[in-house]
């Protein structure tokens, strides 16, 4: 199984951007599929989880300016995040928890490699 996130890039503060995160290989579903950010100098985060059922969490920082959703017959989640802040400067990552393949579930979290997302004042 692999992650394949992109979308990030450079934008001025108050601007919006739609990262993705294409999940491939022999997937029969994914339980959860979530964001995390990690900027300079501080621990990842997370941003956004929805799981299969519809149900989402979000950071307080996030709330009301990043939606997650997700296309099950794509294996894609997606982040869309407007209003952004400086403060949401960092690396995004996707992740695809209990992932179930032919065989059941996977035995491990999967990460994309990161997209980097740049906001200026």
């Amino acid at each position: 199984v692999q992650l394949q996130a992109s979308g990030g890039g450079s934008v001025q503060a108050g601007d919006s951007l739609r990262l993705s995160c294409a999940a491939s290989g022999r997937i029969f579903s994914i339980n959860a599929m979530a964001w995390y950010r990690q900027a300079p100098g501080k621990q990842r985060e997370l941003v956004a989880s929805l799981t299969i059922g519809g149900r989402t969490n979000y950071a307080d920082s996030v709330k009301g300016r990043f939606t997650i959703s997700r296309d099950d017959f794509k294996n894609t989640v997606y982040l869309q995040m407007n209003s952004l802040k400086p403060e949401d400067t960092a690396v995004y990552y996707c992740n695809a928890n209990r992932v179930a393949g032919p065989s059941g579930y996977y035995g491990m979290d999967y990460w994309g490699k990161g997209t980097l997302v740049t906001v200026s004042s």
